[in-house]
């Protein structure tokens, strides 16, 4: 009995062959894949739950404001908050628990664990968070606005950012899709620390040192390997009111359980708890808790005096030229820059050009930054309700650049996207992660020798039909004449 067949195993990248934005390992190109795909989803539900927040609120906005600003729950644990502050700090805790996860990952499994890897996306973030804050501080400074909104453009929405992707189809090769997610968790992981250290309000120490007692306990029943979700989710919804009831912005809580989980796998696991759990919980922040924090946060009027009051009041511009302008020039030229100082070269089959369409497209700032501007300007309804505006007619403006910048390039990422997919030996690994094997080539070897019998036998009978004057395969047709 034949025994069954395995799947061959990749050939590594050679550590010495790294480029910018060069191949990814097998199993990073699946992770990769596997994430987007769910995003891309999320993503689509969250333009969807964006457009129904506009239309609701500018059609029928006072039932718009009534309904969102409906409040219940427990009052005595002082939890009774509206549905709008349940879906900023509840339900954005499980995005923040998912991003966490992500960034755990990253650092152990990950692009991030190599240093040397990791240098570049993280100079690329930096910058591409750096440079918007400085645009927004230099139009206000010279416009006389309010300060207090510079980290508004700081931050890029993945999920906004792949739906765009999907609407215009472009089929982005694996490297540049990797870097827009890197880039994304490694600015979560400063907008994490962003809202944690410049909007946290008057902290009560007796509830925040009970989220602490919280997280240590959570930390340690995952280190003595406890199971069942009847265990941890009643935990993490105690930790997460008592980190709401500290003054600490809640969602730092979803971060904090995440980044305990364990992500590097142990001999034969096919996955780690953490991935394991994220695979689970994905599906439910991007196709539930983004949108609804979306629908209940995106709704504001929109008027040609608003439109107009965008791009004049030096606040609501600085948001627009941070997001357009600040992440294109900051993930560009700190990419740039750490490749040049690294001596590092880019990929041969990419051009700069590539990396400041994806630059562009980071100017997608939707999820968090709506929820920074709540914090921002929560004293100020009204200048808050600007800067969403302000935030969603940016990430519009960085988009149909981003679209423009992409198709430019469409035909030359299909051919790569196709190459990267193409899997002529059906293994079930794409073609180029098995070059220079020998089980691979020898593969291909019999498939091209059966095709080369076919041949031959297909023109030993056009020879044997030359001899009789007759085409192979042709039905004789003795009474037929010419037409």
């Amino acid at each position: 009995m034949a025994a069954p067949p395995q799947t061959p195993t990749p050939t590594p990248t050679p550590p010495g062959d790294r480029k910018v934005l060069g191949r990814l390992p097998l199993p990073e190109r699946t992770y990769v894949a596997n994430a987007l795909r769910t995003e891309t989803v999320g993503g689509i539900l969250l333009l969807i739950a964006a457009i129904a927040a506009l239309i609701w609120a500018n059609t029928f906005g006072a039932s718009y404001e009534a309904f969102r600003h409906l409040h219940f729950g427990p009052d005595f644990l002082h939890l009774n908050l509206s549905i709008q502050h349940w879906a900023a700090d509840g339900l954005l805790a499980i995005f923040f628990f998912v991003a966490g996860i992500e960034l755990k990952r990253e650092l152990v499994a990950g692009e991030l664990r190599d240093p040397k890897a990791a240098a570049l996306p993280v100079i690329a973030a930096i910058c591409g968070m750096a440079a918007p804050a400085l645009v927004y501080v230099a139009v206000n400074t010279f416009g006389g606005g309010d300060l207090g909104g510079w980290a508004v453009p700081t931050a890029t929405d993945i999920a906004f950012a792949l739906a765009v992707l999907a609407v215009i189809g472009t089929s982005l090769p694996s490297a540049l899709r990797a870097f827009l997610l890197t880039l994304a968790v490694v600015d979560d992981l400063f907008a994490i620390l962003i809202i944690a250290v410049f909007f946290t309000s008057d902290l009560n120490f007796l509830a925040l040192g009970g989220a602490v007692v919280g997280l240590a306990l959570f930390w340690l029943l995952l280190r003595v390997g406890v199971r069942g979700w009847y265990v941890y989710v009643p935990l993490a919804l105690a930790i997460w009111g008592l980190m709401y009831n500290s003054g600490v912005h809640a969602t730092i809580a979803g971060v904090a359980m995440g980044l305990m989980l364990r992500c590097s796998r142990r001999e034969g696991e096919e996955h780690s708890p953490g991935e394991h759990i994220e695979h689970l919980v994905r599906p439910v922040s991007a196709g539930l808790a983004v949108p609804m924090f979306a629908l209940f946060s995106a709704g504001v009027a929109v008027t040609g005096g608003a439109l107009a009051d965008v791009f004049t009041k030096p606040e609501t511009l600085g948001v627009v030229l941070g997001l357009v302008l600040g992440k294109a020039l900051g993930i560009f030229g700190g990419t740039w820059l750490a490749a040049r100082f690294t001596k590092a070269e880019l990929n041969d089959d990419l051009v700069w050009p590539d990396v400041l369409a994806i630059a562009t497209l980071a100017g997608i700032g939707f999820t968090v930054s709506l929820l920074i501007g709540e914090l921002a300007f929560t004293d100020d309804l009204k200048l808050a309700d600007e800067v969403k505006a302000s935030v969603l007619i940016g990430s519009l403006i960085a988009a149909l650049l981003s679209a423009v910048l992409l198709r430019m390039r469409v035909r030359k990422y299909r051919a790569l996207y196709e190459e990267e997919e193409r899997d002529e030996d059906m293994s079930g690994v794409p073609d180029i992660y098995e070059v220079g094997q020998q089980d691979y080539h020898l593969r291909m070897a019999a498939i091209h020798e059966a095709k080369a019998e076919e041949h031959r036998k297909l023109a030993e009978q056009c020879a044997g039909g030359d001899k009789t004057g007759e085409v192979p395969g042709a039905a004789r047709d003795e009474g037929a004449g010419p037409a």
